[in-house]
């Protein structure tokens, strides 16, 4: 089998207000098979959309390669933002080589609970990925199902919002649909997607994202 690990630590400071959680990046960020447009960074595979949220979003213009300078401006933008990231999986093991969180075995967790806890202003956890099985939040769910904590269902609209408390501190919680195209079969087969997309044939799956991205990193 496959051992996939994350190849990148949790990005994380003590002026940290919100953290983004995933799960792994690619199998080829552990081979190190780059792609030319991959950075080598969290959320850096050049399929992902989560950067080209971030642009339009904070008009930013960050850099699309395998250079020390295209992780350097993230890591800047990510300190200005006081925004971390910290994955929620430390490791699997996979029987075919993918990116599928369906195909995760022998799932090895990041201690999420105490990262929160060390960095004591962050009040706001983001998932990249509606809750099914493997995704960011089911694992977290399930961590503090184990801890007793409570998980309170603010807003039922997409992005749905949650509250628990911890360590003496209120936190809310967003789920995103995931930045991968991956979700781009699921964000056509949804109710809303088709009603815009009928009103606005150049509405795209990026657009729709970037609708509730917006929503959530302008508000924090």
């Amino acid at each position: 089998m496959f051992f996939h690990y994350h190849p990148f630590k949790p990005f994380l400071h003590e002026d940290t207000k919100a953290i983004i959680v995933g799960t792994l990046p690619p199998p080829r960020f552990c081979t190190k098979d780059y792609k030319k447009e991959d950075v080598l960074f969290c959320y850096g595979s050049k399929d992902n959309l989560l950067w080209k949220a971030f642009e339009e979003i904070f008009e930013e213009n960050f850099l699309y390669d395998n250079s020390d300078n295209a992780v350097q401006m993230r890591k800047d933008f990510l300190l200005k933002k006081k925004i971390g990231i910290c994955d929620i999986v430390e490791s699997c093991k996979r029987e075919k080589i993918d990116a599928s969180d369906l195909g995760m075995q022998n799932i090895n967790l990041r201690d999420i609970l105490g990262f929160i806890k060390k960095y004591k202003k962050i009040n706001t956890i983001i998932f990249t990925g509606s809750l099914s099985k493997n995704s960011p939040e089911y694992f977290f769910r399930k961590v503090l199902k184990e801890k007793n904590i409570l998980l309170k269902q603010i807003n039922e609209q997409t992005p749905k919002k949650h509250q628990f408390i911890y360590d003496n501190r209120i936190f809310q919680t967003f789920s995103l649909t995931s930045p991968s195209n991956a979700a781009n079969r699921y964000i056509g087969s949804t109710k809303i997607f088709k009603e815009k997309k009928k009103i606005n044939p150049n509405y795209t799956t990026f657009d729709f994202r970037l609708e509730q991205y917006k929503k959530v990193f302008k508000s924090i």
